[in-house]
């Protein structure tokens, strides 16, 4: 059993046609396009599991490259996630929470005027 990644694929590309894409080299197990979870509308890329390593090989070959719905694929094996190299920096989650209002982190504070 073989993963591989499909990138670069025009939103409208249905399993259907990757999996017949891909049927021409070998037997397909199960095709995966991956989706926006809020939208629900294709991200460009999806997974093909070929049952047979080296017919997986040879679709690699025979259709990185090629064009479909007039974009360039491109097609190698899927990494698992704990092999891919972080791109860019750490993702924090979102707005800081838990800090008061006149934290800077570190600084010490500026003294206030009164405000009566």
């Amino acid at each position: 059993m073989k993963n591989l990644y499909v990138g670069n694929l025009p939103h409208s590309t249905t399993e259907s046609e990757l999996r017949a894409a891909f049927e021409v080299h070998g037997a397909v197990e199960k095709v995966s396009i991956v989706t926006d979870r809020d939208t629900g509308r294709a991200r460009g890329f999806a997974f093909v599991e070929m049952t047979n390593p080296g017919e997986a090989d040879k679709a690699v070959a025979a259709l990185n490259g090629t064009e479909l719905g007039g974009r360039t694929l491109t097609i190698n094996e899927a990494k698992p996630k704990t092999d891919r190299p972080k791109s860019g920096g750490q993702r924090f989650g979102g707005g800081g929470g838990g800090r008061g209002r006149d934290d800077y982190r570190g600084h010490a504070r500026q003294p206030r005027e009164p405000r009566w």
